[in-house]
């Protein structure tokens, strides 16, 4: 029997040639990219950020509850530690990174003091961000109940981009009655040295906070009997031993959400449900804009159509501006998404960047009447890819609140304008133009 011919000849010219350009559009950039990541982290070797300006913790009120926002790290420790060892009945703690030195020891031993006081404790962590952090740490004791959301989890279903999303969301909820969600990782370095945004809540919200953790939770537990997912959890009857840890099918977090709070939403995006409302969240909030867009982001690699929002909005007078690291801890991040500077100067859109230090914030005000504070960048990882949630506020006094954060923060950061930005060397436009094939994949 003849063996019948491969659908597509490998050996064939055309083919050749389709396999270069591709080696060339994606090889150079991804090279590029590893030797820009390279030499930066060589030229941090001992250097420090520097000390910045900073808002103390404001509180407002919000119906039946309130809202703290922190840009502080140690300051919003403080206040979630406290939290956690005043728990009576239930803490829920998720995190992207939970670094293994002290301020992480801290977090991981007032989860260990609850628990044994009788507290119902919940833990997520991302296992792919704490890579480098060691397994030791990772272990918990019972009856404190983990779950680290695996590196790879699509199992045989590789073929199913809903499967790739990252879980990035951080928050914490103690007994119904208080939640903390921002930007906050949970480690040493961020509790001085990163200026980034976080709020604690109370009032009917928490529930909806609780809510978003047990839908996580309950979701991925249904993964745990094919081993892709580690946990731990302790069964009923059950007793604990020294270092003993027993693993059981991890049984489902109750919630209930009778009550809400109009003024605070929780936007969540699910990518295995393909569910993405924080994207549609800023742009209907721009598109809504009449007096002023101040937003504050990590990474800023927008789509087309929100560099579209951003332009409209300028060009009907509004006053948009943006606030970003001058130099990030993702050399790569920063140069892509330089892509679109020259159409946002050009529009009027007014960009500032953050010195010293790190700021990793993801909030925006609009029209002193709405503000949004959470976990999700101005990236296609964020936007359409990863586990995200975002609180958003319909209240003028926690725009206010954010507006003067904004205005601190610009004490401490240099305006980027539209003359400064073209007369950069060719070697930086040469350096955007070699990453642009990356940006769909950021």
């Amino acid at each position: 029997m003849a063996r019948q011919a491969p659908l597509i000849n490998l050996a064939h010219p055309v083919v050749r040639v389709v396999r270069r350009v591709l080696a060339v559009l994606f090889g150079v950039p991804t090279a590029l990219a590893l030797v820009l990541t390279a030499v930066d982290s060589y030229r941090r070797r001992g250097k420090k950020p520097q000390p910045f300006p900073r808002t103390p913790p404001q509180q407002v009120t919000i119906g039946e509850g309130t809202v703290t926002t922190y840009t502080y790290g140690r300051d919003l420790y403080d206040a979630m530690l406290a939290a956690i060892d005043g728990a009576q009945h239930q803490v829920l703690l998720e995190t992207y990174i939970w670094k293994g030195d002290q301020v992480g020891e801290e977090f991981k031993e007032a989860l260990v003091r609850a628990a044994d006081r009788g507290v119902e404790v919940y833990a997520i962590w991302d296992a792919f961000a704490n890579l480098v952090v060691s397994p030791r740490f990772q272990r918990f004791p019972l009856p404190v109940r983990v779950l680290a959301y695996p590196v790879y989890n699509a199992g045989w279903r590789f073929f199913d981009i809903r499967r790739y999303g990252r879980d990035h969301r951080k928050l914490l909820v103690v007994d119904d009655d208080t939640g903390f969600v921002g930007g906050y990782n949970i480690g040493s370095a961020y509790a001085t040295q990163w200026r980034d945004t976080h709020v604690r809540i109370t009032g009917p919200g928490v529930r909806d906070l609780k809510r978003a953790f047990a839908d996580f939770w309950n979701t991925q537990r249904h993964v745990h009997r094919s081993g892709r997912l580690r946990w731990h959890d302790r069964g009923p009857g059950e007793t604990r031993g020294s270092g003993d840890r027993v693993e059981t099918t991890p049984r489902p977090l109750d919630h209930d959400s009778d009550d809400w709070e109009s003024r605070i939403r929780v936007q969540r995006n699910l990518p295995r449900q393909w569910t993405f409302p924080i994207r549609s969240m800023y742009l209907d909030a721009i598109d809504r804009a009449r007096t002023n867009v101040w937003m504050t982001h990590a990474y800023f690699i927008p789509d087309e159509n929100f560099v579209e929002a951003l332009v409209s909005a300028a060009h009907r007078g509004v006053d948009v501006q943006v606030l970003l690291p001058k130099v990030s801890n993702h050399v790569v991040a920063d140069w892509i998404g330089r892509g679109y500077f020259n159409q946002l100067l050009g529009a009027g859109v007014r960009i500032w960047r953050f010195t010293g230090a790190m700021v990793h914030a993801k909030t925006a005000t609009i029209d002193g009447a709405w503000a949004t504070v959470g976990t999700a960048n101005i990236d296609r990882l964020s936007m359409t890819g990863n586990y995200e949630i975002n609180l958003e506020f319909i209240d003028r006094d926690q725009a206010a609140t954010m507006e003067e954060i904004f205005r601190t923060d610009v004490t401490n950061s240099e305006e980027l304008t539209l003359e400064t930005w073209q007369r950069r060397r060719w070697q930086s436009r040469a350096t955007e133009l070699a990453l642009t094939p990356l940006r769909p994949f950021l």
